[in-house]
């Protein structure tokens, strides 16, 4: 077992109905709704009205995640449907983020309900990795009501596969060693990170398994996934660099995420949301004094799979319409037709000024672009935060949530 890196990828177990069924039970409800058929879900009376969660009892009758609550119903008359409640799952996705800065300082959030944990110094004080990983298990169930499983790797792509294994309530490792026993037999749509399309392309050409990608010829994927390919072999292969970052030493980020009232195939579509929330963060970066230099956009398939792309960009700004040219860039390098049910942009690397060497014609158009931007936020401010917004926002309101 290489002990160079001990990353751990923790995970709850169906987060939001057991955050509902414990926060149920500690205001007196009778019933655990996890042993029960129930669901959280949306309003039925809206086309949001689909299973968001649901319990290991509705599971056996055949629910599924993202179902309409209608069809969910057919197959279990019985079913008990309960609201979500984003609020009530920050606030427990804040403590369970907590609990783990006692354990580390290197904690990153990657959702709402997991985390990655940098625990390679934790192996000089629990000479038992294994052993250490249940112990925190037991004590998440103590202290929060909630089971969770527990990926151990080398890097943070093995553990999260890891705690995809078998659940709920596992540990799994997934070392170097086991990467050929564990990983290559899997279906090549369970590799993390490729989605319906690519898994799709990737089966018409012959590629089934997480083992036939992770052997494949990588002339012959960079000819059909462009630079998608490097990473999409070297995740088959269990390689993965990337590095646990801890938020409190991440620079400052201003970001926004809207979750669509239905699945989104239409890029015009994502882009008039993408408008809007350019216009949203640029007002936030503006306010503070700051520019960004780096931009990332957020999906969400419908299958609930979380992609994040970003780029660096040469000069940091603070002007809506670049951060709008910016993502749009990003969403046609990476978008590839599947459902997105979320979209949303972020923001980091902040800078208190623009450092871009600019020629005297450049300059003045920047400068006439930042005072018209101030005096666009200042009437937005008098008057009302859609007081001025670009014309082809107000097209695309029926997509909002």
């Amino acid at each position: 077992m290489n002990q160079e890196r001990v990353i751990f990828h923790i995970d709850v177990n169906n987060a939001f109905l057991s955050w509902t069924a414990v926060e149920m039970l500690n205001q007196g409800y009778k019933t655990d709704i996890r042993t029960i058929p129930s669901v959280i879900g949306g309003d039925e009376a809206k086309r949001c009205g689909i299973v968001v969660a649901k319990s290991p009892v509705a599971k056996k009758y055949g629910v599924v995640t993202a179902e309409t609550l209608y069809s969910a119903r057919k197959k279990c008359p019985k079913l008990e449907v309960f609201p979500a409640d984003h609020s009530l799952y920050n606030r427990e996705s804040d403590k369970l983020y907590e609990y783990f800065l006692t354990l580390t300082p290197q904690v990153e959030r990657y959702s709402v309900d997991e985390c990655f944990l940098d625990m390679s110094g934790m192996r000089y004080l629990h000479e038992d990795i294994l052993l250490f990983a249940n112990e925190i298990k037991n004590e998440i169930y103590a202290k929060f009501g909630v089971t969770v499983n527990i990926g151990i790797a080398n890097c943070k792509l093995c553990a999260k596969m890891a705690s995809d294994f078998e659940k709920p309530n596992k540990i799994h490792t997934l070392f170097p060693g086991e990467v050929k026993t564990k990983m290559w037999p899997l279906p090549v749509s369970e590799l993390f990170m490729v989605g319906k399309s690519s898994s799709d392309k990737l089966i018409n050409l012959g590629i089934k398994t997480i083992g036939d990608l992770a052997n494949a010829d990588y002339g012959m994927l960079k000819r059909y996934f462009k630079s998608v390919a490097i990473t999409m072999h070297n995740y088959a292969n269990g390689i993965d660099d990337s590095l646990v970052i801890s938020e409190r030493a991440k620079n400052k980020s201003i970001s926004t995420t809207e979750t669509l009232v239905t699945d989104i195939t239409d890029k015009a579509v994502l882009k008039k949301v993408l408008k809007r929330q350019s216009e949203e963060v640029g007002r936030d970066l503006r306010k503070q004094g700051f520019y960004a230099r780096c931009i990332a956009i957020i999906l969400r398939t419908g299958k609930f799979v979380n992609y994040t792309h970003q780029m660096k960009l040469v000069n940091a700004t603070n002007i809506s319409d670049d951060i709008y040219k910016f993502a749009v860039e990003l969403l046609n390098k990476a978008y590839q037709g599947e459902p997105i049910r979320l979209i949303g942009i972020r923001l980091t690397d902040f800078h208190l000024e623009n450092t871009k060497q600019l020629s005297l014609f450049d300059n003045y158009k920047t400068e006439t672009t930042d005072k018209v931007q101030k005096v666009v936020d200042s009437i937005n401010d008098k008057f009302g935060t859609n007081s001025i917004i670009p014309a082809s926002i107000l097209e695309e309101k029926d997509c909002k949530d």
